[in-house]
């Protein structure tokens, strides 16, 4: 789809919206007088959206108050060139033939008035409301945790029951939907563009599945105003992450309020949850990843229940849950998350063998990216062998569905235990 048609399709779209303004305008004002602070619309429009990178020059599409609520839209990726009808050739060829460029279309910046480097930028999901479809597709012989082992590629495009809150990957398997932003960012501190792909201290590509409708990031702000974006929608991911794509989607509506806070101080994003702080690490490595959520995970330990050190990393193994967030944005990611509950313990499990619950899979060795590649690599065979899935479905199924959590970390020996929901199965339709 070339600009000029894009251009053809949003101003079809606005004037339908405008078509039925008259009733949906005073459904929406009375929605709009519940939200915090002003209320702003923000459409995702070729004028209020990039396409594949971040640049702090970039100049601002909306300017808001600290405490200010946001409604904007998002695309799907490639300004809106992921849709359904678009052959896996189709969409490999948009990757190759901008390089360096990432997927992502992100909506902003937003200017946030009275945002100075050093405070945080506390950034609330109130509602979160997709398209009605999504994708799921692997790049043939491109990215991906296995691109060598899948030189073939596919694209699936599902239907996103929001009723019931469901899509059905294939006959008999349905994956439960938990929207959520794969990609919310401020501006990093350092002039130039870059690429949307790796996650950062200033956030980013995070595919954190936590991070989803009524909880909050904090994230450091590092220019005037922080310049906030956010894109690469997600209903719902699976922990690791591994073909490349969760269920992408974009938004209808992604409202978020926004402020800045001057009084507290962070030197990477953290996720406010109903339950839980969650803190993370990035790196090219997994090992490194670990070290870095680990640092962040000790330093809220101590924060949170004024402890030393030293003992804020004997509690850590017993109070925070670990998990891979996503091996494939260039930089790798790990969270945990430790309960608000001072007096609550870690309550994920870590079997290594099926359940009544799940299928599992475990990697074992020194090095945390061969154990993630193992656990991984024996998930899609059991799902081939145990379930008859293709090895194209198997890949695309762990990639959105699977749960890959961290075990022991010692230095001699590293273990991810990743498991697949054994409800995601139902009964056929005759």
């Amino acid at each position: 789809m070339n600009r000029k048609s894009l251009k053809v399709l949003t101003a079809c779209a606005l004037a339908a919206i405008a078509l039925v303004g008259g009733a949906a305008q005073a459904q929406s004002l009375t929605t709009a007088s519940q939200l915090p602070g002003k209320v702003h619309l923000l459409p995702a429009t070729l004028e209020t959206t990039q396409w594949g990178w971040f640049n702090n020059a970039q100049p601002p599409v909306m300017k808001i108050d600290s405490g200010d609520t946001v409604v904007m839209e998002t695309m799907m990726h490639a300004h809106n060139q992921i849709v359904p009808g678009k052959t896996i050739e189709e969409l490999k060829k948009l990757r190759t033939d901008f390089p360096g460029r990432g997927p992502h279309t992100l909506t902003g910046p937003i200017y946030v008035n009275g945002a100075e480097p050093g405070d945080v930028l506390k950034v609330h999901i109130n509602r979160i409301v997709p398209r009605a479809y999504a994708t799921n597709f692997n790049v043939p012989g491109m990215f991906g945790e296995f691109p060598k082992e899948f030189q073939d590629g596919q694209v699936k495009y599902l239907y996103l029951d929001m009723d019931r809150k469901i899509t059905e990957f294939l006959p008999g398997i349905e994956i439960p939907l938990r929207p959520f932003p794969g990609t919310m960012a401020v501006a990093r501190a350092e002039p130039g563009q870059y690429s949307s792909v790796p996650p950062g201290e200033y956030a980013g590509n995070m595919d954190i599945r936590e991070f989803i409708e009524g909880t909050t990031l904090y994230v450091p702000v590092f220019v005037k105003g922080a310049l906030l974006w956010s894109g690469d929608s997600h209903a719902g991911q699976g922990n690791g992450e591994i073909n490349l794509s969760a269920l992408e989607t974009a938004y209808k509506e992604l409202n978020i309020t926004v402020e800045v806070l001057k009084n507290m101080k962070l030197d990477m994003p953290r996720i406010e949850t109903k339950s839980n702080w969650v803190t993370m690490g990035y790196d090219k490595d997994l090992n490194l990843a670990y070290d870095q959520a680990k640092a962040q995970t000790i330093k809220f330990i101590q924060e949170q229940r004024k402890a030393s050190a030293a003992d804020a990393i004997r509690e850590m193994p017993t109070v925070s849950d670990c998990r891979v967030s996503e091996v494939v944005n260039i930089k790798k990611g790990i969270y945990c998350m430790t309960p608000k509950d001072v007096n609550a313990k870690a309550m994920a499990e870590h079997p290594v063998a099926e359940t009544s619950d799940s299928y599992v899979t475990v990697g074992r060795d020194a090095d945390a990216n061969k154990a993630m590649d193992a656990a991984s690599m024996s998930m899609i065979n059991l799902l081939q062998q145990k379930k008859g899935l293709t090895r194209l479905d198997a890949y695309g199924l762990a990639s959105v569905a699977m749960d890959c959590r961290i075990g022991d970390m010692s230095a001699t020996q590293k273990s991810i235990h990743c498991l697949m929901p054994k409800s995601l199965w139902t009964v056929a339709k005759k």
